[in-house]
């Protein structure tokens, strides 16, 4: 008989903070205040939830899923291990501390950049901003490989494509809960798959290459180290690292310097009449060292309609 073990662990944010949005991959739901995701740590499944009872405090509870629950691709993956342990259900938690940024300190940002004529008046506004970040670097590194040279709303759909064709789910329908497909996964597919999910030419066969890499233990991306390469591989740019630093491991300084959004921000905020060119966008944000990234994703946010404006212009890699 299944005992679905339960963990559980409650969050002074060091800083301001309120529960954000879903993810556009719709992995992450949030519904009455509560987010919602499945992960699988170790290959075991695991729901984890997130709530803020009280402004000061955010509460995670991760609890072990019986794997028959679990639907699963007819794809070759790693097999289930069996339920959860408290060490998975605890790392779950972790990760969903990290995609939320809810122990991100941000006390010495507010301190050093709130009389700042462009960022004070956002920290005013918005002291509780935080990124859409992701529980695992691999996803966060997925994703940028996802929105090289494209949109993010096409970008988004073709997430969405791949963890309904590949995620394991828990549910039926519009209901379910799904998780990522992992690097193994990935890794087992063809070019051909990938490109149905409009991941086409060089970007499908860059993402399978990565996920053999990263399955096999050939490239370390949990920390700085492994960028470098990353960066000898095929269409792996700065851009693509950078989104994996800021997104991926919580690293306030990565800027994605070459994004569509900023370099239209930069162009128009700088008077010139075009858009700026990567170097400028870099220029103009290294005021902010160590935290171009946040001030970065802070600025593209609330100075939004100033990024819509213009024509579109080919991203980077």
């Amino acid at each position: 008989m299944f005992t679905s073990s339960v963990a559980e662990a409650e969050v002074r944010p060091p800083s301001p903070w309120r529960m954000p949005r879903g993810s556009s991959d719709r992995t992450l739901r949030v519904r009455g205040g509560v987010a919602v995701r499945l992960l699988h740590v170790g290959g075991c499944p695991v729901l984890v939830r997130a709530w803020q009872p009280a402004r000061d405090r955010v509460r995670f509870r991760a609890e072990a899923i019986e794997p028959e629950r679990v639907t699963r691709p007819p794809i070759s993956m790693p097999p289930c291990p069996g339920p959860a342990g408290q060490e998975q259900l605890e790392e779950a938690i972790a990760c969903m501390r990290r995609a939320l940024w809810v122990d991100v300190d941000l006390t010495d940002f507010y301190r050093r950049f709130r009389r700042d004529p462009l960022v004070g008046p956002l920290i005013r506004r918005r002291p509780e901003f935080r990124p859409s970040g992701r529980p695992w670097p691999w996803e966060a590194l997925a994703a940028a490989v996802v929105g090289q040279l494209i949109e993010a709303k096409r970008a988004a759909l073709i997430e969405r494509r791949i963890a309904g064709r590949w995620g394991p789910r828990v549910g039926e329908g519009r209901e379910a809960l799904r998780d990522v497909p992992g690097p193994e996964a990935i890794a087992g597919r063809a070019p051909a798959e990938i490109e149905q999910m409009e991941l086409v030419g060089k970007r499908a066969v860059a993402l399978r290459r990565l996920a053999r890499d990263v399955a096999g233990g050939r490239c370390r991306i949990e920390s700085k180290e492994g960028d470098r390469r990353l960066l000898a591989l095929p269409q792996i740019g700065p851009w693509t690292v950078q989104c994996l630093g800021f997104f991926g491991r919580n690293d306030l300084d990565s800027l994605p310097a070459g994004d569509l959004g900023y370099i239209k921000l930069v162009g128009r905020l700088s008077g010139g009449g075009r858009r700026a060119t990567i170097p400028e966008v870099e220029e103009f944000y290294a005021p902010y060292e160590p935290y171009r990234g946040l001030v970065g994703a802070l600025t593209l946010s609330g100075l939004h309609r100033l990024v819509a404006q213009g024509p579109p212009l080919r991203l980077a890699a």
